[in-house]
């Protein structure tokens, strides 16, 4: 199911979303200042292509051993660099793209994944795009570490 409704999506407009992550990510590798941003690009350009059995989910999500207060102000700094820059024509391009998926009935569960991609548009310094199952097991075992911790 996933495979045909990944699909769907690049028919129904995902080729141009993913077309626009594509670019983002060359110009974040081509103005120098942007290449922090080049990672996050390329992990939203991949769940632009293949919305349906990924998710993205925050490295402290994935990692939770490894965040610090430095790392974490770092990404904030890049992501308002990054919404400046990218951030909103692209989340924008993603509203756009699932209200015109949305007017069809087979197009709404497309829609509804780019909606969700707007909202990471914004924001995306810190996120992996990983399976769905693995973002479920790293979010049971942060569950699991923080009952035994209390």
């Amino acid at each position: 199911m996933r495979t045909v409704l990944n699909i769907l999506n690049f028919v129904l407009g995902g080729f141009f979303t993913t077309l626009g992550w594509l670019i983002a990510t060359v110009f974040s590798v081509l103005l120098i200042f942007t290449l922090p941003l080049t990672r996050s690009c390329w992990e939203i350009t991949k769940l632009s292509f293949l919305p349906f059995g990924n998710e993205a989910i925050h490295v402290n999500e994935l990692y939770p051993e490894k965040s610090n207060a430095l790392l974490s102000a770092g990404g904030s700094l890049l992501n308002i660099v990054w919404l400046v820059l990218f951030g909103w024509w692209l989340c924008l391009s993603h509203i756009a793209a699932g209200i015109v998926q949305c007017v069809s009935i087979i197009g709404i569960p497309v829609g509804i994944a780019n909606f969700k991609i707007a909202a990471i548009a914004l924001w995306p310094v810190g996120r992996r795009v990983v399976s769905v199952e693995m973002a479920q097991q790293a979010r049971t075992e942060n569950a699991r570490r923080q009952y035994q911790q209390r």
